[in-house]
């Protein structure tokens, strides 16, 4: 759903506000029955302002609940996929409270968004948030399927560097990584409720597709052993509607090919692949005039179209989305809509100035709500502090179902 930043990505958006639940929630029911045609607005608005006078705050119903997850993605600033936010399939599991139950359905959400590899973008709504006091539930994820960052001795990292924070809160909490570690191991989720600490729970490995990188001109290629997952489950962004918070939402759309090719292989602070494949191809890396990287970057976005579609998994490209795109953009207007969005976040990171469509054009800098909001991490920058995991550990457990 939402496209990795490029090399201009601006900072995250300030956390959403508190605000004020009666005017939020008013200004959604409007928005609700408005766009759903609907009657019975004042009569809905009447019973919701007692409810929150009771509790402060009030219940959705099923129908508004996934109206408003659909105009929360419709609204994300940061994600060029847009134009498919109708189609958006929201799974409401509000009554789902144990860890065990949320990685139960967890990994029904991975199943439903695989779809055979015609991914699906899928939702899936937990508890709502308790007034004053914070998360029912939580995933310390920021995907559901991410790669372990391990430590080597000699200061390198095996893996994904991203994942360092996670694996040593992982491992903080009892995690026993492979016997012989390797670049793409699967972290185990973290999940922790309002009455549950925080629990290890194995991913399940049957649920997970992952693509081989391959590239139709080069076969040494192939020796590189790159692979990617198929399916960008975000899991550590707050759903926001009418005032009512949702911290544990997890969601997905499919990827577009330079995420997995430009970042998650090119960076250096991730996977830092191009001076390999740029001296596999034999290209001058002694200057950086010779364009080398950008060279490469092109090749290992080839690789990853190539062998996504051999797979039979829904990849983009960014020039497809950029057209699709700029159709969404034309619906909102003949909505009468603004189009709310993060220029830097919408623009692919190769070939991005070719977007032309994308790139020259500005957007209304404002997050409106309904919307989906980062939330902080629930570990520090090296993991969370060794005292406070290790007060855990017991109470972290494996679940092999």
């Amino acid at each position: 759903m939402a496209h990795a930043p490029g090399p201009l990505a601006s900072p995250p958006p300030p956390p959403a506000p508190a605000g004020d639940v009666l005017a939020e929630a008013t200004e959604f029911l409007h928005l609700f029955h408005a766009e759903r045609r609907l009657p019975g607005v004042a009569a809905r608005i009447a019973q919701v302002r007692e409810e929150i006078a009771v509790t402060g705050t009030y219940r959705h119903t099923r129908e508004e609940l996934t109206h408003g997850a659909k105009v929360a993605w419709r609204q994300s600033v940061r994600c060029v996929g847009r134009v498919r936010w109708a189609g958006l399939r929201v799974r409401d599991r509000r009554d789902v409270t144990t860890v065990a139950g949320i990685a139960q359905e967890l990994a029904r959400h991975l199943a439903a968004a695989d779809n055979g590899g015609r991914i699906q973008s899928v939702m899936t709504v937990f508890a709502p948030d308790r007034p004053g006091v914070g998360p029912r539930a939580r995933i310390w994820n920021d995907q559901l399927i991410r790669y372990c960052g391990h430590r080597v001795a000699d200061g390198s990292v095996l893996g994904d560097p991203a994942q360092l924070p996670m694996t040593d809160a992982a491992l903080a909490l009892g995690w026993r990584p492979p016997p012989a570690p390797g670049r793409f191991d699967l972290l185990p989720w973290v999940i922790e409720t309002a009455y549950e600490d925080p629990t290890l729970v194995r991913v399940p490995r049957d649920l997970v597709r992952e693509v081989a990188l391959t590239h139709p001109a080069y076969p040494w290629f192939a020796g590189l052993r790159l692979r990617w997952h198929a399916v960008p489950v975000i899991s550590n962004m707050r759903l926001r509607v009418g005032g009512v918070d949702y911290s544990c939402a997890p969601f997905n759309g499919h990827y577009l090919s330079d995420e997995i090719g430009t970042r998650n292989m090119g960076d250096r602070d991730r996977y830092d692949q191009l001076l390999t494949v740029a001296r596999g191809l034999g290209l001058d890396t002694s200057r950086e005039d010779t364009l080398w990287r950008e060279h490469a970057a092109l090749v290992i976005n080839q690789a990853v179209l190539h062998s996504f579609r051999l797979a039979g998994v829904r990849v983009s490209d960014p020039h497809t989305e950029s057209e699709l795109f700029l159709r969404f953009c034309a619906q909102e207007e003949r909505a009468g809509r603004p189009v709310h969005g993060d220029w830097s976040w919408l623009n692919g990171s190769v070939g991005w100035a070719a977007l032309h469509a994308v790139h020259h054009r500005y957007y209304d800098p404002g997050v409106p709500n309904p919307n989906l909001w980062p939330t902080p991490r629930a570990y520090g920058a090296a993991g969370a502090p060794e005292a406070t995991l290790r007060a855990r550990h017991d109470a972290a457990r494996w679940r092999e179902d």
